[in-house]
């Protein structure tokens, strides 16, 4: 086999500069314990920023580019990080340690850890090459999504998933007639079930939304660029602009071509503890599926907030102080200012749900159960009963037959 010799040697290689990159590399350089060299490299123009106000505030222009940058641009270089922007790793080998960038520069690494996140699910439907038609992914596609809103009045959102729903609510706060279009049932009645899928559904409606439920999309028509949307049933739907929620897949090219074992979920397998089946090589990020303490099982989560907390573990673990990633996942959601839902576990299945307070009063708590142990719960303006099932979460315990307890909101939870 040829030597091969690397034009410059780190300690510590991070590969994708969001959300886990990012803490990954922030987590490193605030550790007074860790002094070797970092490079984070990330193949967007801008440096690391906060991706969730993309289908948010930054999208409806109320909140200025750099607003959602994480910190300052100087801020890497003080703090000892070189970032890298406009760069991929394309090529990784893991028994010579060592990666080939775009830029052609071959690095030496000490540590590795990949964060390369995800990228938009594709559908391949006929009129997909139209004019108008936007996936949203980074603050770029934001910014292409509202310069086409300017001359549009009607939008369609293509799926129930959060992006679908966070975006029409933006773009029915800029003005613009929304369409849901989607093969669920219900708006995020796949993640928390009929119930809350329901009341999602109300709101939206209620705020001028119109929902096209359980007819999906066929295909689009238009001369150059989209004009209409038609769906299985046949149904056409009027559009001077789409804007696809079709949800992602993670992005594991780099893995793949460097022959880690990758999960039945499609992401990098990991242990408990992150790391990958190459020594030295660390994942975290919607790329990682990671042996779960608390859930008993491989499970791989999507969302900023958990890609935030695995790369801070991925950091203690490059810092040798390596330990089971056991926090408890934690996400939300923003519909503008009309509702904000937060959700705590990552309940792939359960077979019960007690709700606490009223669905149709945009005040209550959904605790999802499999058998007497709840494996999720989501808080629509009852903060503090999320509180309480974090901790239930955490402690893996069962309710022991006093599940119905938790619809009575006289019980306290803290007793649970």
């Amino acid at each position: 086999m040829p030597t091969v010799v690397a034009d410059r040697d780190v300690d510590v290689l991070i590969v994708g500069a969001g959300a886990a990159g990012a803490a990954c590399a922030e987590g490193l350089a605030r550790d007074r314990r860790f002094d070797g060299s970092i490079l984070l490299v990330g193949r967007e123009a801008d440096p690391p920023y906060e991706r969730p106000p993309a289908s948010k505030a930054y999208l409806r222009g109320e909140l200025e580019r750099e607003a959602t940058y994480l910190h300052p641009a100087a801020w890497w270089a003080e703090r000892g990080v070189e970032l890298l922007t406009r760069t991929s790793a394309m090529k990784l080998d893991t028994e010579v340690r060592t990666a080939k960038l775009s830029s052609k520069e071959e690095v030496g690494y000490g540590q590795a850890v990949l964060a390369t996140g995800a990228n938009v699910r594709r559908l391949r439907v006929l009129g997909a090459e139209l004019e108008g038609i936007h996936y949203l992914r980074a603050l770029g596609n934001a910014d292409s999504i509202r310069a086409d809103a300017r001359d549009a009045e009607r939008a369609v959102l293509v799926g129930g998933s959060y992006i679908a729903c966070e975006v029409a609510a933006s773009l029915t706060e800029m003005g613009k007639h929304c369409t849901m279009v989607m093969l669920e049932d219900a708006p995020l009645c796949t993640h928390f079930g009929r119930g809350v899928g329901d009341f999602f559904a109300g709101l939206l409606r209620e705020r001028g939304v119109e929902l096209v439920t359980a007819d999906p999309l066929e295909r689009f028509e238009g001369e150059g660029r989209v004009a209409r949307v038609v769906c299985r049933s046949g149904r056409e739907v009027e559009a001077d602009l789409v804007v696809m929620g079709t949800g992602a897949v993670p992005d594991v090219m780099l893995a793949r071509s460097a022959g880690l074992e990758l999960g039945e979920t499609g992401g990098v397998a990991c242990s408990a503890r992150l790391e990958t089946s190459a020594p030295g090589v660390w994942a975290a990020g919607d790329t990682c599926e990671y042996e779960s303490v608390l859930h008993g099982r491989r499970v791989r989560i999507e969302h900023w907030e958990v890609a935030r907390a695995q790369g801070k573990a991925a950091a203690a673990a490059v810092a040798g102080r390596a330990a089971d990633f056991a926090e408890v996942p934690y996400f939300w959601a923003d519909l503008a200012d009309w509702c904000t839902a937060e959700y705590v576990g990552a309940a792939h299945e359960w077979d019960r749900e007690v709700v606490r307070g009223a669905l149709d009063d945009g005040r209550f708590a959904v605790f999802y159960l499999s058998g007497d142990r709840l494996v999720a719960a989501l808080s629509v303006g009852r903060p503090e009963d999320l509180m309480h099932a974090r901790r239930m979460l955490a402690e893996r315990g069962d309710l022991g037959g006093r599940a119905d307890a938790l619809a009575d909101a006289g019980t306290d939870l803290a007793a649970l």
